[in-house]
């Protein structure tokens, strides 16, 4: 699966759920997205973990090929003002659970495997 930055986002939007984050609503599905998709976008397509510190917490994200990508933005009323503080799984993993990483990883393959190609 190549890393297609349109196609990640749509794939993403249809696999969060509240199985994903407690946060979830159909009004804003990013909701506390944040942990869980970063570090499964780390996983699947590699780069580098990012943070900036909120108000509320970390907020997390990705670096790939030296362009950062938020794919749990939209949550946000405000844009960000990003810090691109390096961050590693461990500290991710703080504000996402196994069970959570695997629902994501889980409903975001049976997608992006689903979708026709673009060929």
């Amino acid at each position: 699966m190549g890393f297609d930055p349109d196609g990640v986002q749509s794939a993403l939007r249809k696999a969060w759920s509240l199985s994903t984050s407690s946060q979830w609503t159909a009004d804003n599905p990013a909701a506390g997205q944040c942990n869980v998709t970063a570090l499964l976008i780390h996983e699947l397509f590699g780069g580098n973990l990012l943070k900036t510190p909120l108000p509320a917490g970390d907020h997390f994200y990705n670096r790939i090929e030296g362009r950062c990508y938020d794919f749990t933005a939209s949550q946000f009323d405000q844009p960000i003002a990003y810090m691109d503080v390096a961050a590693d799984r461990v500290d991710a993993e703080q504000g996402a659970t196994s069970a959570q990483l695997a629902a994501l990883r889980d409903a975001f393959v049976r997608r992006c495997i689903g979708r026709p190609s673009d060929g």
